[in-house]
């Protein structure tokens, strides 16, 4: 179906839009402009609603609000789209299933009328640098490139102005993938351990929600996997495609590889001397053969060699907030699992001040603590995982309070003004949660920034 096709197709038809947000206020207005009766649906009521000029366009607009605690009764329409944050089994989606609705999202329908070639990672960690990493790389050759998805762009009611010969670069949560039925020309799974089981009801549906980006694939698919994880290693078995893997710690003789200090490509071809990577860490490593292994064929050696040497990486992600007082301020409020928060610590060649803390996933903090004890000199814990982190720091073998304090029961503010207290020239502190935002945040973009306005406000000692 075309794109065309699929906004002819919903001509005389109702369209409920669950969730007014980021990725579907586009969608409300591109199904509006073209003559759609749209009733969207939102769980704050008009007064919590924060942003009062959107909500006056949608009135001009003729959109029916449904808003508050009842946002969810009587949905009947012919077609609902649910924000990704939703699960897609609550009862009142399964309610409307039943009488005829179709359940559906803005990502899904993307995927099934977009008019060029997709590539799309997904993953535990890493993937929105290695979907940054992707698609720069393709604007470096010359490529027109869309990039979107759950990097915070919504790519549907954009679709016309694309052409067949342009390619699109998309980051894929599990949230919307858990019903995808689509599958990109080229899938890259850069990892895989235990994240949002608050949402998901096990590890086990997790994974699932990730395989779907490729299990629908052809056999003219590309997927790119991770060798060095056990998880993803597993998933070639059920590839219809072809399979390219990347592997940094493990022996393979095909590939992405790293041999001594180099990224080679199939054992033979040297691309990428790691020390021309601008970005630190050896998990960026890792990024880059994953991107590489992507774009091979599509992107020359010369033009990743020369973007690795000024590619600084993604906002929110190990970023240099300011030096002050000789001492170096990083924001990585996208580490918002443990094992995120642990491929930063490793990035750097000094114990640091550590920040962290925040929603609750009701996931393992047993591994980060043992990093916690190797890597950092102290630790300063706000929000709800705050008794987690120390419970699992205090436990984890070599912790010995006198060479790591833990300062613990402070507000975001406080804790970075606790940092900035015991922070002396040369120390590094990071904001590098092992948490989700939503406990004092709308999302990590907001922690972030947050966390880089209080750094800036620091007055000079």
């Amino acid at each position: 179906m075309t794109f065309a096709e699929w906004l002819l197709s919903l001509k005389d038809r109702t369209v409920a839009i669950v969730g007014i947000g980021v990725s579907n206020t586009p969608l409300i207005r591109l199904l509006t402009d073209h003559g759609v009766h749209v009733t969207a649906c939102d769980r704050a009521s008009r007064e919590q609603f924060q942003n009062d000029e959107l909500l006056a366009e949608l009135d001009a607009r003729g959109v029916e609000l449904r808003m508050g605690d009842t946002y969810l009764d009587d949905l009947n329409q012919d077609y609902i789209f649910r924000s990704p944050g939703i699960r897609p089994d609550i009862p009142a989606f399964e309610a409307a299933k039943a009488r005829g609705s179709v359940i559906t999202s803005e990502m899904e329908v993307f995927c099934q009328v977009c008019p060029c070639k997709m590539i799309a990672v997904t993953g535990s960690d890493g993937k929105t640098t290695t979907t940054t990493m992707i698609a720069k790389l393709l604007e470096a050759e010359g490529h027109t490139v869309h990039l979107g998805g759950n990097i915070g762009h919504p790519l549907l009611a954009e679709t016309g102005d694309m052409k067949p010969e342009d390619l699109v670069v998309l980051e894929l949560s599990s949230f919307q993938l858990m019903t995808m039925r689509t599958s990109p020309q080229i899938a890259v799974i850069t990892n895989l351990a235990p994240n949002h089981l608050d949402m998901h009801k096990g590890m086990e549906e997790y994974v699932a929600a990730k395989e779907n980006i490729y299990l629908w694939q052809d056999k003219a698919g590309k997927l790119v996997l991770n060798h060095d994880n056990e998880i993803t290693r597993s998933f070639a078995a059920k590839a219809k495609g072809s399979v390219t893997w990347f592997a940094r710690c493990s022996s393979i003789d095909h590939g992405v590889t790293l041999e001594g200090e180099t990224i080679v490509v199939k054992g033979v071809r040297p691309v990428l001397p790691t020390e021309e990577i601008l970005l630190p860490g050896v998990h960026n490593w890792e990024n880059y053969m994953a991107a590489i292994a992507a774009v091979d064929g599509l992107v020359s050696d010369e033009t990743i060699r020369s973007f690795a040497g000024t590619f600084g990486g993604v906002e929110h992600r190990i970023e240099l907030v300011r030096e002050l007082d000789g001492v170096r301020y990083y924001n990585d409020s996208i580490a918002s699992s443990p094992s995120r928060t642990e491929a930063g610590l490793r990035s750097f060649d000094q114990k640091v001040i550590l920040i962290a803390g925040g929603y609750d996933k009701h996931l393992d903090y047993t591994p980060l603590g043992l990093e916690i004890v190797t890597h950092v000199k102290a630790l300063i814990l706000t929000g709800a995982t705050a008794p987690k982190i120390r419970a699992a720091t205090e436990q984890a073998p070599g912790y010995d309070p006198e060479h790591l304090p833990i300062y613990d029961g402070l507000d975001f503010e406080g804790a970075l003004l606790q940092a900035r207290s015991i922070a002396r020239p040369g120390d590094i502190v990071i904001l590098s949660p092992a948490s989700a935002s939503f406990d004092q945040f709308k999302n990590f973009m907001v922690r972030g920034n947050t966390f880089k306005a209080l750094v800036h406000r620091l007055p000079e000692l």
